[in-house]
């Protein structure tokens, strides 16, 4: 799909009915947007702006060098971005800008609410102007961030939440206390993924915000206000990547303290059963003694023999009870 925004006096207009089998020749236009283009919208763009567009399998490359670059007097900057935020399983996409000009083209593979948002905002009448290319990618770049700023307080929000079911301090039974800290450890370890993943796209944008305010050509003279915002991009990149580093350190934090307290609960398990099997030794060793068939026992004439054994047996196992209880180790 191929989308073109032409600069209408202060605002960015959706070019109609036009694509690359029935337009040869286009007016220069701002923001040429390729979703999931095919190879005619690809060769469409290549031919308009005298370009090389990056495959795929070239923006998915990690080397430095393949992803931040100079080529056909245009600025080539890839970065890794975020979709399926409002889920827990984010997918990882590239997203290439590529700056000629006054001119920003952007190709990328899978649709992101920022880019929707941003377009919105920009075809609003009496709006924040996008005067160039740079400062629609910037604009771009900002949507961005914020998206991953709300989805960071989100997630934030639901890490204190299990913060408190991880410490709570009642639980029905300890089986269901058990089942629920594991499904617990499951929440924690898809919340560790994802924030790893934002992590990995919010250091992608300040590498990309780092080179583009180092490069400047003599097509392209950015201005006071135009550095001011890339400088901003940059820091709230760079916080955002503070803040995802600290939510990750609490999720290992949660995550041990999880499993101790699993552990515990396993250990107070193995504990009732050596306290039974201590409370019990004493009754089954007085029930071994007099259940011997000696003739010389003189408990065995005994009336009251039956009622003592029992007696005793029930002192033997109280005693050991109470002392441990007294103890504190029940």
């Amino acid at each position: 799909m191929l989308r073109i925004y032409e600069r209408d006096t202060d605002r960015l207009v959706l070019r109609d009915h036009l694509s690359a089998s029935t337009a040869d020749q286009p007016a220069p236009a701002q923001w040429y947007d390729l979703l999931k283009p095919s190879a005619s919208e690809v060769s469409f763009i290549e031919t308009a702006l005298g370009l090389s567009l990056p495959t795929r399998d070239e923006m998915e490359e990690i080397e430095l060098s393949a992803r931040l670059y100079q080529e056909d007097g245009a600025e080539f900057m890839t970065m890794t971005a975020l979709t399926n935020l409002d889920g827990d399983a984010p997918s990882k996409t590239p997203v290439t800008f590529i700056l000629k000009g006054n001119q920003l083209v952007t190709v990328r593979y899978a649709e992101a609410k920022p880019f929707l948002m941003f377009a919105g905002r920009a075809m609003r009448s009496n709006g924040q102007n996008y005067a160039s290319g740079e400062e629609t990618m910037l604009g771009l770049i900002e949507a961005i961030i914020d998206r991953l700023a709300d989805v960071l307080e989100r997630m934030g929000n639901e890490i204190d939440g299990i913060s408190r079911e991880v410490f709570r301090g009642k639980s029905a039974k300890s089986s269901e206390k058990e089942r629920d800290l594991q499904s617990l450890i499951d929440q924690l370890g898809q919340k560790g993924d994802f924030l790893s993943s934002i992590r990995e796209s919010l250091v992608s944008i300040s590498r990309l915000v780092a080179y583009h305010s180092a490069l400047e050509t003599q097509s392209r003279k950015p201005t006071k206000e135009t550095r001011q915002l890339a400088k901003l991009l940059q820091r709230d990149a760079t916080s955002l990547g503070d803040h995802a580093t600290f939510l990750s350190g609490k999720i290992n934090f949660l995550l041990d303290a999880t499993l101790g307290l699993i552990n515990l609960e396993q250990n107070q398990i193995i504990k009732i059963f050596t306290v039974a099997s201590v409370v019990f030794l004493p009754p089954t060793l007085v029930a071994s003694v007099y259940g011997m068939n000696f003739q010389a026992m003189p408990e065995l004439q005994w009336q009251l023999g039956y009622p003592w054994a029992v007696v005793l047996m029930i002192l033997s196992a109280a005693l050991p009870f109470l002392y441990f209880k007294r103890r504190g180790w029940l």
